[in-house]
């Protein structure tokens, strides 16, 4: 038996954001959001896609997205690549999520809860070793909560997560063992067999549920993505070193940057012809309107 690998977009959305995913997801977020507390007992899953209701704003396509039945909006996304200015594109999007709400002449009363949840396959935060970070607005200096923030961001850096299988205690845990090491198994592991939920995930995850032209194009990502993170790695080196010849802070940072966008376009280009815009955006981390203007050069 194989399973799919869930950091890959189209696994992704097939395991968590399916019309057969409900209780699924509702077992993740649980354990993602609320330490494995049965908090989230129903919620709705929804068009992950944002379209703007003001002109000049972006469109924003994240993984899945779903609203809880205490009216608070989840949106989730799975990053396999450290492209630049990622951590921007996270604010950005959660932003968009809460201040879209209202339509002209709507109260501020009807806003609801934005929590962005994100899944990354890179360590985000280098100075730190906890694998789940969660952040809110709180005052500097005495750390008391904002009354009513009205969002929060919470990341889970699968590299960060080392346990192994007779290690694994809870809920969280194990969802979070799922993510990272999936591919790599060939049963449900005995200790994951009390979760339902992830019983039912490894089901859609199995790989003899994929037609033959699904199997492929999901190996090709993965494969193409494996390519890519090499690219980008190699894109961040020679930012530093730029950054290091100009001999000055500002430098390395626009260094780095200049680095990881170009190489986020070279792998772009080679997309246009294999992906959709929505998808490319999703893999690489450029925006909708940077595909669209590669395609028209």
């Amino acid at each position: 038996m194989r399973f799919i690998n869930p950091k890959i977009y189209f696994a992704f959305k097939k395991i968590f954001g399916s019309n057969e995913s409900k209780p699924i997801l509702i077992s993740f977020l649980n354990a993602m959001i609320y330490g494995g507390n049965s908090t989230i007992t129903d919620l709705e899953i929804i068009d992950p896609y944002l379209p703007s209701k003001v002109s000049y704003l972006k469109d924003s396509y994240l993984d899945v997205q779903a609203k809880l039945a205490g009216g608070q909006i989840v949106i989730i996304e799975m990053q396999v690549l450290n492209v630049a200015s990622f951590a921007k594109r996270v604010v950005y999007n959660t932003a968009k999520a809460y201040s879209t709400q209202l339509f002209r002449g709507q109260g501020y009363s009807k806003l609801r809860p934005v929590i962005a949840l994100t899944i990354t396959d890179f360590e985000m935060f280098d100075n730190d070793r906890e694998v789940i970070s969660h952040f809110v607005f709180k005052e500097k200096k005495r750390l008391f909560e904002y009354p009513d923030p009205g969002m929060e961001m919470i990341f889970i850096e699968l590299p960060k997560f080392n346990k192994q299988l007779d290690r694994l205690e809870t809920l969280t845990d194990k969802w979070v063992y799922f993510m990272k090491n999936a591919p790599s198994l060939e049963v449900v592991p005995s200790t994951m067999e009390n979760v339902s939920e992830i019983q039912q995930a490894f089901a859609i995850a199995n790989e003899t549920n994929l037609n033959p032209e699904e199997l492929k194009d999901l190996e090709d990502r993965e494969r193409y993505i494996m390519d890519q993170q090499g690219i980008l790695r190699k894109g961040i080196e020679e930012g530093l070193a730029q950054g290091r010849e100009e001999g000055r802070e500002e430098g390395r940072e626009e260094g780095i940057a200049l680095g990881m966008r170009e190489k986020a376009l070279e792998i772009a280009r080679q997309l246009l012809n294999v992906l959709d815009n929505q998808t490319i955006s999703q893999t690489t981390g450029l925006s909708v309107e940077d595909i669209q203007s590669l395609r028209s050069e």
